[in-house]
């Protein structure tokens, strides 16, 4: 596919109506423009339900620890390819897979927070990825990111969905709302996960966490995660049942 059809991707990204056809379409699209041998969308929140004869690769995949191409993307939100990160020697090591000879990844944000993001691999004998697929890459998850925003829940604003919390239980002048990453913490209290545990999964840190809570404690007058959970166990099940619609399985 020629450069001069960028901006035809970027048609096609915002004609899509759902993230099945992000998977199914626009996917393929992005995997000939940039010549992959593969190209996936992928959210950190759904790798848990990847089939488990692949969870042990995804454990070393997605460490940030084992895998510095993650790590970068992780810590600069920026698209990068393994060149930039490690030498060939290296890169071999960590990943000796013929169809991964070459990577590049690029960030899916969504409300300032990274939630996923577009992986593509080279084949061995395959040109590497360069400065300028960086470059496009950068502009296409830019376009992702505000489309998908769109689309998937907890991205979008919990205002612009309507799920306001119980307001007769609220303080000072009953008319807050908690913001989407919030409400998602909140989620994952309801579901047992520790600190710790919430922040690896939405890849914060524990005290990021620890301060969000503070927030959501403030905001609903309760001193507790019982309390808290109690309170918006209405609201909860809402955003649950809404998940569930928004979010197509990975085809």
């Amino acid at each position: 596919m020629m450069r001069d059809s960028l901006q035809s991707l970027f048609t096609a990204i915002a004609q899509a109506q759902n993230l099945t056809q992000v998977h199914q379409r626009v996917m393929v699209t992005v995997s000939e423009y940039f010549a992959a041998r593969r190209c996936r969308l992928f959210f950190f929140d759904e790798l848990s339900s990847v089939d488990p004869k692949w969870q042990g690769i995804l454990k070393f995949a997605t460490s940030v620890e084992y895998n510095p191409v993650l790590r970068y993307l992780v810590e600069h939100h920026a698209p990068v390819h393994e060149a930039l990160v490690v030498s060939p020697k290296a890169w071999r090591a960590i990943c000796p897979r013929a169809d991964h000879w070459h990577v590049m990844t690029g960030p899916i944000v969504c409300n300032s927070q990274l939630v996923g993001g577009i992986g593509l691999t080279r084949e061995r004998g395959n040109l590497a990825f360069t400065t300028q697929d960086l470059t496009d890459l950068g502009a296409v998850c830019l376009h992702l990111s505000t489309r998908i925003a769109t689309m998937r829940s907890p991205c979008v604003s919990i205002s612009d969905r309507h799920l306001e919390i119980d307001r007769s239980k609220s303080s000072a002048d009953n008319s807050f709302r908690l913001t989407p990453r919030e409400i998602q913490i909140a989620d994952l209290v309801a579901r047992g996960l520790t600190n710790a545990e919430i922040g690896a999964q939405l890849w914060i840190t524990e005290n990021s966490v620890k301060q969000a809570l503070k927030r959501i404690f403030r905001k609903l007058d309760v001193s507790s995660r019982a309390q808290m959970v109690a309170q918006l166990q209405n609201v909860l099940s809402k955003v649950s049942l809404m998940t569930e619609s928004a979010i197509e399985p990975f085809p």
